[in-house]
C-alpha cells in the first residue's frame, strides 16, 4: 500500500502511538543517516514492516558533513583499492541515472599541473583519472553524463581556473564526477520514500537497549519508553555503532571542510583537485556550490576519546587546508576568507595498526552475539549497496518472507528524467533541491510573493514551511542545519532564525 511521503510532527506522534499499541515490526533500523535510511527503504520496498529511529534527526551525523560528492574515487584508485572504486562508480551510476538524478549533477574537475608537482605525482594522477574513465565505462554510465577525461593546455586551464597561479602552470587534467546538491537532502528523500512504502520514520527516538529481537526505545521529547519487538535489528549508527553493540571497534577520522566565497578563489568554473604535497593518495578539493560559495576539503585526521554529537573543526585543520589551496592560488586565502567550517567523522572499521588515512573505505556487515546486525564502514556514494547487504543479512538470518532488492531502479521522492525536470516551470535552484516537488514548494506560498522571497542564500519561507509540513523538521536546527544548509555560515544562521521559528509556529497553530 502506497502511503503519503510527508513527514511531520503529527505523523510522528500517530506512528509512535501505533507502535505502542502493536509493538511488533519485521525490521528495526537504528540510525537515520544515509545508510540507515537506505536500509529502511530497502526493507520497506521488499514488503517488510519497518521502523527507522534516530535519537536526533535525519542526517544528523556524518551524512550531512560530506563533500557533497557522488564520486568514483580518484583517491581509492591512487591507493589501488580497485574494488572500492568500482563499487563507487557503479553506485554513482545508479544515483545519476535512476534513483536521484534531480539531486546529482555532472561536475567538471581540474587538476592544475605546475612545475612544482613532481613527475611521479603527475603520473599517478593521470593514471588514476584514466582508470576512472575505464570504471565509468564498466559501470555503464553514459558518456554524455560523465564525459571522458582529457588533458588541458596552460591557456585552457587558466581560463577555467582564473584564481590559480599562472607562474609555472604547465596545463591541467579535466575529469568529470557527480556532485550532490545536498547530502542531507538525499537522506530526507530516502526516508520519505521509505515512509511512502509504509516505513515508520521516527526521529528524536533513542534506542537505549538493543538486541537481535528488539529494542527499548525512548521518545526524547517526552521521555516515554517503548519495548519494540523486531524480527531483525540493523545497527546503522556509523561512528557510534560501538555504543549500540559494545565491543564493535571503530576508528573514526575527522574530515574538515571550509566554506569560502567563490570570489576569493577567482570564481573557478570547475572544481579544483589539488594533490597534497608528500602524499600520492590525498587530495584537497575546491568545490563550487553554484550559490557564490565553495567548499574546500578535506582532512583525514584520527579522532581519539569520546565522540561528540557535532564535531568541531580545529584551527590546525583549517590551516592545513588553506596551506594546500595556497600552494596553487594566485592570491593566497587568509583565515578571514573562511566564512564557515564544518567537520564530520568517517565511520571507519578498526582493522589494525594503520593510520586513519590508510584505512580502507570498504564496508562490512557484522552480526553480534546478541543478534544485532551492524553495517559499518563504507562511504556515502555506496550507501545503497551497504543497505542491500544489511537487509539481505536480516532476511536470511530471521527467515523473513521478503521480496528481492529493488532499490537499484527505485526512484526517490522528486526524481525524474532530465527532460521531465527541465520542463517544470520553476527555478533551476528549486529543481535541483526538490525535483518534481518544486511546484509543491511554490504552493506553500499560497500566492503570497513575500513567502517566495529569499530569506538567506536563496532559501525562502515557503521552503521552510515545506520542510516542517512534509520533511519532518521539528525544530530550528532541523530547518537550518539539515533541510537547508543555511547553518553552515554562522551569520546566515542568525539572520534566518526568526523565519525558521515562524515556520514552526505556523505549523503548530495549524495542528492545534
Amino acid at each position: 500500500m502506497i502511503r503519503s511521503t510527508s513527514l511531520n510532527a503529527a505523523r510522528r506522534a500517530r506512528e509512535l502511538n501505533e507502535l505502542a499499541a502493536a509493538p511488533n515490526v519485521d525490521v528495526l533500523v537504528i540510525g537515520a543517516g544515509v545508510t540507515g535510511a537506505g536500509a529502511a527503504l530497502d526493507a520497506a520496498a521488499r514488503g517488510l514492516s519497518v521502523a527507522l529511529v534516530d535519537r536526533h534527526d535525519l542526517a544528523f551525523g556524518t551524512s550531512r558533513w560530506s563533500s557533497k560528492l557522488v564520486h568514483g574515487g580518484l583517491r581509492y584508485l591512487a591507493k589501488a583499492q580497485f574494488g572500492v572504486a568500482y563499487e563507487s562508480a557503479r553506485e554513482r551510476d545508479v544515483l545519476m541515472r535512476a534513483t536521484a538524478p534531480h539531486l546529482v549533477r555532472t561536475m567538471p574537475m581540474v587538476v592544475p599541473l605546475h612545475k612544482g608537482l613532481d613527475t611521479a605525482h603527475a603520473a599517478v594522477t593521470r593514471a588514476g583519472v584514466g582508470m576512472g574513465d575505464l570504471l565509468r565505462v564498466a559501470a555503464g554510465t553514459d558518456k554524455r553524463t560523465l564525459p571522458r577525461s582529457r588533458r588541458l593546455s596552460r591557456v585552457q586551464t587558466a581560463r577555467l581556473l582564473p584564481g590559480v597561479r599562472g607562474t609555472g602552470l604547465r596545463g591541467g587534467i579535466l575529469s568529470f564526477d557527480g556532485q550532490l546538491t545536498d547530502d542531507a537532502r538525499l537522506v530526507v528523500a530516502l526516508a520519505r520514500t521509505a515512509a511512502g512504502l509504509g516505513a515508520r520514520v521516527i526521529t528524536r527516538c533513542a534506542a537505549d537497549e538493543a538486541a537481535g529481537d528488539g529494542a527499548v526505545l525512548r521518545d526524547t521529547l517526552t521521555g516515554e519508553r517503548l519495548h519494540l519487538r523486531a524480527r531483525a535489528v540493523i545497527n546503522a549508527t556509523g561512528v557510534y555503532a560501538g555504543e549500540v553493540v559494545p565491543g564493535l571497534r571503530m576508528r573514526p577520522s575527522r574530515g574538515t571542510h571550509l566554506v569560502v566565497p567563490e570570489e576569493a578563489l577567482g570564481h573557478p568554473r570547475t572544481a579544483i583537485t589539488i594533490p597534497v604535497p608528500g602524499s600520492f593518495n590525498r587530495f584537497v578539493l575546491v568545490l563550487p556550490q553554484g550559490d557564490g560559495r565553495a567548499f574546500v576539503g578535506l582532512t583525514d585526521e584520527p579522532v581519539e576519546g569520546p565522540l561528540p554529537d557535532v564535531p568541531e573543526p580545529p584551527e590546525s585543520d583549517i590551516a592545513f587546508l588553506l596551506d594546500v589551496v595556497n600552494s596553487v592560488a594566485a592570491s593566497p586565502l587568509s583565515r578571514s576568507d573562511v566564512i564557515g567550517a564544518y567537520a564530520g567523522l568517517r565511520p571507519l572499521l578498526d582493522t589494525g595498526d594503520h593510520s586513519s588515512a590508510d584505512l580502507s573505505r570498504k564496508h562490512a556487515v557484522l552480526t553480534s552475539d546478541n543478534g544485532v546486525i551492524s553495517v559499518v564502514g563504507g562511504k556515502l556514494t555506496t550507501y545503497r549497496h551497504m543497505a542491500e547487504e544489511a537487509v539481505d543479512t536480516a532476511v536470511r538470518t530471521a527467515a523473513l518472507a521478503a521480496g528481492t532488492c529493488t532499490t537499484r531502479e527505485l526512484p526517490l521522492v522528486g526524481a525524474a528524467d532530465r527532460n521531465t525536470l527541465d520542463g517544470i516551470p520553476v527555478s533551476r535552484r528549486l529543481i535541483a533541491r526538490y525535483g518534481t516537488e518544486a511546484s509543491a514548494v511554490i504552493d506553500e506560498a499560497a500566492g503570497d510573493p513575500a513567502l517566495l522571497a529569499p530569506v538567506v542564500n536563496g532559501v525562502s519561507r515557503a521552503e521552510l514551511r515545506f520542510a516542517v509540513r512534509h520533511e519532518g523538521a521539528l525544530d530550528v536546527s532541523d530547518l537550518l542545519d539539515r533541510r537547508t544548509r543555511i547553518g553552515l555560515v554562522p551569520e546566515d544562521r542568525a539572520a534566518a532564525a526568526a523565519a525558521a521559528e515562524e515556520a514552526l509556529d505556523e505549523e503548530a497553530l495549524d495542528q492545534g
